[in-house]
Parts: C-alpha cells; structure tokens; sequence
C-alpha cells in the first residue's frame, strides 16, 4: 500500500522543450488542467521561445490517472468543488509538485527567481498554491482559466509575493470568470501584484491574445530578476 501511494504522488517528466540558445538559465513549469496532459500545455512553449530564449519548459503529467480518460491526468480528484475540498485538494497535489520543482533547481543549479510558474485550470490551481507558498519567491505567476484555493488561508501563512498574471475567458462555461476577479481580490488583499485579461466571448480556452500577453509577462519577469543586483 505504501509502495501505491508513492507513486500516486511522484511526477514524472513528461514533455519539454529544451532552451533555444542551449543553455539552462531558467525554468517555465507548465501545469496541465484536469483530464490533460503535459504533452496538450507544451504547445506553449514554441510561441514564447523566443522571448525567453535560456528557459527550460516543462510540462509534466500529474501524478493521478484521471478515470477512463485516455492519456488523462490529474491533480488530484475534482469530486467535490466547495472551497474547503478545492483547497484540501490542493495541498493534497502540492507535495509532489514542491519535489519535482526541488529536483529540477537543483539538477540545473537554480533557484526560484530563475522559476516561472504557468498553469491552465487545475493546473491554475496548483500553481497559485505552490508558487505562493514556496520558501523562496519565484519569478512570476501565470494562470489561466482558473481559480485560486485556500484564498481565507493566505493572511495567515507565510507566503512569498511574485508577480500574477490571471488570464480568463469572458465566457467560460467551466470555471467562470468571476472567478478571475474573485482571484485578484485575495491575492491583492494580501499584497500581491496582479495583472489581469479577460478574453471576450473565449470559452474554456486559451487563444493567441492571451498566449501573447502570458509570454511577455513571464520574459518581463526574468528580465527583472537578471537586473536586481
């Protein structure tokens, strides 16, 4: 049993692309939505190559097996979505994504203010929670058609403050926009910078507009940090 649970719980690589210029002086992690894979959120990392032309990108699969989904991956189980199961839900998948983020810095010799964090959906989710809550602050935030957990929890935590980037479609029938809104509130309750765009009439989706801003704002992002002394 012990040996089943350790696996539910490690990442494995996935998909990547390696660094245009050939050299790994940052990292952007890709956390997929619900039911996806790492292999559907590396389609990203063509479109902002370029601008960030020294980032590893990695989009890992989730440690779960999502149903019967082929080729499907999760979080952790969406079966119950009240505040309180999100953000247990949440610090149930954070362990193995704070493992795999240790890993991959050190393989490379980096450290958080090298690190980007992008996530779509639950992957929003997850890097919302991760990404405030690691121990050192990482470059940027960005999330895409998601929503933020524990968000009562964060004026009593320790948590970092990076730059956030939310990224909504104005009609999504998954996760609702209000949700985007709902999302800035918090993070700006407690002090945290938060930029925003909502895509009119996209769905559930991510279209070049919103690819384009994401792409910019995390190249900005290890701009700043390469200028800080």
């Amino acid at each position: 049993m012990l040996q089943a649970e350790v696996l539910l719980t490690k990442i494995v690589n996935g998909s990547s692309l390696q660094p245009l210029s050939g050299a790994t002086r940052r990292i952007v992690l890709l956390l997929h939505g619900f039911g996806s894979n790492g292999a559907d959120l590396i389609s990203v990392a063509p479109q902002w190559q370029r601008q960030c032309p020294d980032a590893l990108f990695l989009a890992p699969n989730a440690p779960q097996r999502c149903g019967p989904m082929a080729g499907g991956y999760q979080w952790w189980p969406l079966s119950a979505f009240s505040p309180q199961a999100l953000a247990a839900g949440a610090t149930s998948a954070a362990p193995a994504i704070d493992t795999f983020i240790d890993r991959k810095l050190d393989q490379y010799g980096l450290t958080e203010p090298d690190l980007a964090i992008v996530g779509f959906s639950q992957g929003t989710m997850m890097a919302l929670h991760v990404g405030l809550r690691r121990a050192h602050q990482v470059a940027a935030i960005v999330g895409y058609s998601g929503m933020l957990t524990g968000a009562a929890d964060l004026a009593h935590l320790p948590i970092t403050k990076p730059p956030v980037l939310l990224i909504h479609g104005s009609a999504d029938p998954i996760v609702p926009v209000a949700a985007l809104q709902a999302a800035k509130a918090a993070l700006e309750r407690v002090g945290i910078a938060v930029s925003e765009h909502v895509s009119p009439g996209l769905g559930h989706s991510v279209d070049p507009e919103g690819l384009e801003l994401g792409g910019a704002f995390v190249a900005k992002a290890f701009d700043n940090q390469r200028a800080e002394p």
